[in-house]
């Protein structure tokens, strides 16, 4: 019988991952209920509240658990969120379980929807904010920071419209505000906000994920409450920026476009890049990005990573200590360094640098050959047992040793003519040095007179330095 080969197959190094469930941002966050002119509305805060804060706004349909819950549940992300805090904004009605409006309750307008955000920062006693919001919330806060530029420190915009509304989005979005006063959640009404927020064909990309919208659409949004935002929504007016002409004066400039660093970020797939086209040729380009993320029309959903890595980078670039890399749970597996971390490790490679140059501009330092080679040239007579060698120096007389060999025995010549060998070309006598001799005569006394003759080769062998 065949033995399936995936029975033996062991699972090792396992790693409980972060979740990236929508219900733990809800569980993580602490909502509080803001009084403002216009009614209340929910704030979530999620993080330490003394770190720099980050003020999100929804889009059309949405809450801010249903927009940000996946993208701030990014592992990425979650590191990210250790030096902010992030006050999530839901629109008046918006969130999920929300009791039906009063009939005779005025729903805000884009204007004063921006304006609400002042309430915010009061009630927190925030100074400045970094604006995130996608769609009608970037619109928000695009508002918000027209009225109070001394409020927003920087914005990441997804989506985000600067115009108003044309005559075929006024015409759909109004029927689908009426539908929703008087037939609730219809097919229709689903259809446009799914093409709305995934452009055309979302199920061929991801159909999970066009399901999880789905449902929340039909069971998580409060229809008349979602009218009255559309309807506010269709009735924008323009916001009244251009890119700033050459020559105009300071006054001028700050009038008339946005003057805090901005990301304009649209998806490949998203029905609203060309508003996001037109918007980017309105700010002043020395401060704003536009970035097209391929393959997605929902950026915070189809493309996290690539999101988050360049809200980092953004966060980066305006002096925020962020993260340098990914958590080691990301799929780069590198681990976070922080600004202090980069400056001693740049300071210690240009230390190391400078070290090396030094040294390439010292000149190498001088050996001493001690590895010579010795040719021997020996007329050995072994008639008699034993004899006596003299060794005297041929250059300058000076007597280096006696002894007293046989001659009859070859380890001891063998031994001899290693220790002759071994010489060196620097004889050293008491603290001063002398030149070795050339030539060594070596006699052999015995009853006759025998000879052997040991001569330096002063042919060096390679040596590699």
């Amino acid at each position: 019988m065949p033995v399936d080969p995936m029975d033996d197959i062991e699972l090792r190094s396992v790693q409980l991952q972060f979740p990236h469930a929508r219900g733990s941002i809800i569980d993580s966050c602490d909502q509080r209920r803001v009084a403002t002119d216009k009614g209340e509305i929910l704030v979530a805060i999620q993080g330490d509240t003394s770190k720099p804060a980050i003020l999100t706004y929804h889009d059309l349909g949405l809450n801010y658990a249903t927009s940000f819950a996946g993208f701030f549940n990014y592992p990425l992300m979650r590191g990210l969120l250790e030096n902010f805090c992030v006050y999530h904004v839901t629109a008046p009605g918006q969130e999920e379980g929300a009791p039906t409006l009063p009939e005779d309750y005025v729903y805000p307008t884009m204007d004063e929807l921006a304006n609400q955000l002042l309430f915010v920062l009061s009630q927190f006693g925030l100074k400045s904010v970094i604006g995130f919001g996608i769609g009608a919330g970037a619109n928000i806060l695009c508002r918000f920071a027209l009225a109070h530029p001394d409020k927003v420190g920087a914005m990441c915009l997804i989506n985000c419209v600067s115009t108003q509304s044309g005559w075929i989005e006024w015409g759909y979005q109004s029927f689908n505000a009426r539908f929703l006063r008087t037939k609730g959640m219809t097919q229709g009404v689903i259809d446009y906000l799914m093409w709305h927020h995934f452009g055309r064909n979302p199920e061929e990309r991801n159909h999970d994920l066009v399901q999880i919208y789905k449902q929340h659409f039909e069971r998580g949004v409060n229809p008349t409450n979602l009218a009255m935002l559309i309807n506010s929504y269709i009735h924008r007016n323009d916001l009244n920026i251009a890119r700033t002409p050459t020559g105009t004066t300071t006054t001028e400039t700050s009038a008339t476009t946005l003057k805090m660093p901005i990301m304009n970020i649209t998806g490949a797939l998203s029905p609203h890049v060309d508003d996001t086209v037109t918007f980017n040729g309105r700010l002043d380009p020395t401060n704003s990005t536009w970035m097209k993320i391929s393959d997605c029309a929902m950026v915070l959903e189809e493309q996290p990573a690539k999101l988050a890595e360049a809200f980092r980078l953004f966060l980066q670039g305006e002096g925020y200590a962020t993260p340098l890399s990914t958590p080691a749970s990301s799929p780069c597996g590198t681990k976070y360094l922080s600004y202090s971390n980069i400056f001693f490790a740049n300071f210690k490679e240009e230390h190391e640098r400078i070290l090396a140059e030094k040294l390439k501009q010292q000149p190498p330092p001088t050996r001493i050959r001690t590895n010579t080679r010795l040719c021997r040239e020996t007329a050995i007579n072994n008639n008699n047992e034993s004899s006596s060698a003299d060794v005297q120096d041929s250059n300058n007389g000076n007597e280096t040793a006696t002894a007293t060999y046989d001659c009859n025995n070859p380890d001891l010549l063998e031994n001899l003519n290693e220790e002759e060998c071994s010489l060196n070309k620097h004889a050293i006598k008491g603290s001063s040095s002398t030149t070795a001799t050339n030539q060594i005569t070596t006699q052999v006394h015995t009853g006759q007179s025998k000879k052997i003759r040991i001569t330096e080769n002063p042919l060096p062998e390679p040596v590699s330095c």
